[in-house]
């Protein structure tokens, strides 16, 4: 193994087990202590040791929020732990819009970032446009005077779509614009987004982060202090930060991040490769596969492709009805993946994004961007990988 030179920080395996986690000084605990206090006592009026409320000051919430700024920031970042990913987000719209300012969004969103633009931000004055983020032209074209924030993911949820971080982070600094990227699917292990040219980046810690299916929660990280600032302010002014407990856990998640990321997409390349060579299955979409139309820029922009396919099933009797019957087949026979929503667990799921995750979506906008009948999202866990593709062969009958 090549040594690392000495002053630079530690890869990100090492990162993820001890960044934002010293010793508890006291008695010495190896494993950061859970915090179950709401206040602290206070020598005096406004003597105290930095720690007043729990909504405001936690310690094991700011040993997550370390962590977490440590891994997809690196030295000078900083992190904020949410309740929810959606809480995060919104602490992000929150802090940097005001009515009448705009939004350049990319069109294929997390139906739950859908529904909180559309039905919450637009109400209180805020604009958006939706765009095919694909294309940088398209982004930048987009972008008006009263443009504050451009928002992303990459890759997209359900259609695991690329955006090239890079060349919007170019289109919106060049307009004042800033950056916000939903990392969620790839986790900084692989994609750092800061390092692109994002301003944000915002994650759901329920999915890979935490990566046990067993808490929900959320973060937003910077290098911009101003920014920071700002959203912080939001997290303490309109609640949502991550409790306690909740914090040990996904900072118990983190600790594995990355064999579990490996293991999630050493088996999600297998799983697509099958896919593909099934009769049943009109199209697989998987940034790690040659026929993804942008694996050139997923090999450039990202180490690794993560554990979430999706494909296409054909129908039996033809048309959106054949595909729908068969894919609602195909799910209630899944054995060994469960038909849930949400992903990152170390169990395998599948799900339906038309009836499930994206059913706020209104139907002529799913038909447009081609969330169809047909189409189902796999969030490949960590089984083996001959078990998986056993459950998938049986299920498609």
């Amino acid at each position: 193994m090549k040594a690392r030179a000495k002053g630079t920080a530690p890869r990100i395996e090492t990162q993820a087990v001890h960044a934002g986690q010293a010793p508890e000084p006291i008695t010495g605990a190896v494993m950061t202590p859970v915090f179950l206090t709401s206040t602290y006592a206070q020598k005096g009026p406004g003597v105290h040791t930095g720690f007043e409320y729990s909504r405001t000051q936690n310690p094991t919430r700011f040993a997550l929020e370390a962590n977490l700024a440590a891994l997809e920031g690196g030295a000078g970042a900083w992190g904020l732990a949410f309740n929810a990913g959606v809480a995060a987000s919104t602490a992000v719209l929150a802090a940097l819009l005001e009515a009448g300012d705009h939004v350049v969004a990319g069109d294929d969103l997390y139906g739950g970032s859908y529904r909180l633009f559309d039905k919450i931000f637009r109400r209180l004055g805020v604009s958006f446009s939706y765009v095919d983020a694909r294309d940088a032209a398209a982004v930048a074209a987009a972008i008006g005077p009263r443009t504050r924030l451009c928002w992303v993911e990459t890759p997209t949820n359900p259609l695991l779509r690329l955006v090239d971080i890079r060349a919007v982070a170019r289109a919106c600094g060049a307009r004042g614009v800033r950056l916000c990227v939903d990392n969620t699917f790839m986790t900084p292990f692989f994609q750092r987004p800061l390092d692109l040219g994002a301003d944000l980046v915002v994650h759901s810690t329920t999915k890979y982060l935490n990566g046990h299916s067993d808490v929900v929660g959320g973060a937003v990280i910077g290098r911009d202090g101003d920014l920071r600032a700002r959203v912080a302010f939001v997290q303490n002014s309109m609640g949502g930060s991550q409790s306690a407990f909740d914090s040990f856990l996904v900072l118990r998640g983190t600790k594995t991040l990355a064999v579990r990321m490996e293991r999630h997409q050493q088996n999600a390349l297998a799983v697509a490769r099958w896919l593909e060579s099934r009769p049943e299955v009109e199209r697989v979409l998987y940034p790690g596969l040659r026929s993804h139309p942008q694996h050139a820029l997923a090999r450039r922009q990202m180490s690794g492709f993560g554990g979430m396919v999706g494909f296409v099933l054909r129908g039996k009797t033809g048309g959106s009805r054949g595909a729908l019957a068969r894919a609602r087949t195909f799910l209630r026979r899944l054995r060994v993946f469960t038909c849930a929503e949400s992903l990152g667990g170390v169990e395998s799921l599948a799900e339906h994004p038309a009836i499930m995750t994206h059913a706020s979506i209104p139907a002529e906008r799913r038909r447009a961007l081609g969330i169809g009948d047909g189409l189902v999202r796999l969030s490949v866990g960590i089984e083996h990988v001959d078990d998986l593709i056993a459950d998938l062969e049986a299920a498609l009958g």
